[in-house]
């Protein structure tokens, strides 16, 4: 029996890019489809099952950021964004709403082929494949669920986590009352170095504040440490 291929979905209402994409994606040994609007989107992830989606943002009707916030809370799928370059504001928004990762336009296929397989990689070793018995991370009343990557509040409420943010948070969790550096934090969480005026961790970290009820200005859990990063300020138990 020969091993699934890991499929991959692309938005994008470029034909031309869509057939590029599909084309080197198949060369370099994934399974991929090609769609150009968002009621395609919805029919392929209710037929097949996917392991990654590349959306752009520039959309028809439903635009891409919606598209992934719809996405994210839905499925718990990763997520790649496309973008214009120089569209910051969007990739920050998107980030926001859930994606896993951006790419600006125009890109490097081989770029692309590495991240996807970054965060491929990355997804499925979350939790832990090691011989680990501790199923909860336990937090100023939170509990984080190893096993489903749920958040539960101390009122018992869950709350799903995207990827990212259960990543992040784990690392949190990992290292409290420990100062840790932005590019720390990218390293352990993402796997790969910040780019210049790389914000995601920060966006990240404002989404884990709000799924947290935290005060913006003066967290309790996750603190900033002025000039040189963020600090998880709970104790935490596992059990």
């Amino acid at each position: 029996m020969t091993n699934r291929l890991d499929h991959i979905l692309i938005v994008d209402d470029d034909p031309e890019i869509c057939h590029l994409l599909r084309d080197y994606l198949e060369k370099n040994g994934f399974r991929a489809t090609a769609v150009t609007n968002g009621k395609a989107l919805w029919q392929t992830l209710d037929d097949k099952q996917i392991d990654l989606v590349i959306l752009d943002l520039m959309l028809p009707g439903e635009d891409g950021l919606e598209l992934c916030r719809n996405l994210r809370a839905r499925f718990d799928i990763p997520i790649l964004i496309l973008s214009a370059l120089g569209e910051e504001t969007e990739r920050i928004i998107g980030l926001e709403m859930g994606a896993d990762d951006y790419l600006p336009k125009p890109f490097n296929p081989r770029e692309l082929l590495a991240r996807i397989k970054v965060i491929l990689r990355r997804t499925r070793s979350l939790p832990g494949t090691t011989a680990e018995t501790k199923s909860q991370l336990l937090f100023a009343g939170w509990a984080l669920d190893l096993i489903t990557r749920h958040l539960v509040s101390p009122a018992g409420v869950i709350i799903p986590l995207s990827a990212g943010e259960f990543r992040l948070l784990r690392v949190f969790l990992e290292h409290p009352k420990r100062v840790l550096t932005r590019d720390q934090l990218l390293e352990l969480s993402q796997g790969r170095e910040a780019l210049p005026f790389d914000r995601s961790i920060d966006v990240l970290v404002g989404r884990l504040r709000r799924h947290l009820g935290e005060n913006a200005k003066k967290p309790r859990i996750i603190q900033t440490a002025r000039g040189a990063g963020y600090i998880l300020a709970a104790d935490v138990q596992k059990e």
